[in-house]
């Protein structure tokens, strides 16, 4: 499952919580929609400067988790508590290369025809918004054949 999502929406956190639950492999692609949610370029950054220390899921539930505090100063608080190396944390999240990574994601998600977030691609078909029962159900891993078509 591929999940373009922007770590600044509630309904992508939302999104987040219901499919931690199911055991899945999600290919997660960043999508900020900063005309809505003006930090979520740079918490995109951030969370693939904490990747690059090899904490991208530990951020990712972080932010998703306390969307109330995202400012600088919490961002330091997080690496913190996930024991990542501050400085070094800072200078990646301020390098081309991760600004790049997020472009590439975000433009990715245009081509394939993402307009918000979030939206989350199931055998190649867009479903747009927190997922409904019967695509959580699919997701779980229930036999296609007991899926209705149109769903």
């Amino acid at each position: 499952m591929i999940e373009y999502s922007d770590l600044e929406c509630p309904y992508c956190a939302r999104t987040s919580r219901l499919l931690d639950e199911i055991p899945l492999r999600r290919v997660f692609r960043h999508f900020p929609v900063v005309s809505k949610h003006p930090r979520a370029r740079v918490l995109a950054i951030a969370a693939e400067a904490a990747a690059l220390q090899g904490a991208f899921w530990e951020m990712h539930d972080s932010l998703l988790a306390d969307q109330g505090h995202l400012d600088d100063p919490h961002l330091w608080e997080r690496c913190e508590r996930l024991g990542l190396d501050v400085r070094r944390f800072e200078s990646d999240r301020r390098s081309d290369a991760l600004a790049d990574r997020v472009s590439r994601d975000f433009r990715s998600g245009i081509r394939a025809g993402v307009t918000s977030t979030p939206t989350v691609f199931v055998d190649g078909v867009a479903h747009s918004g927190v997922p409904d029962p019967i695509l959580l159900a699919r997701l779980a891993g229930m036999d296609d054949k007991q899926i209705p078509p149109d769903s």
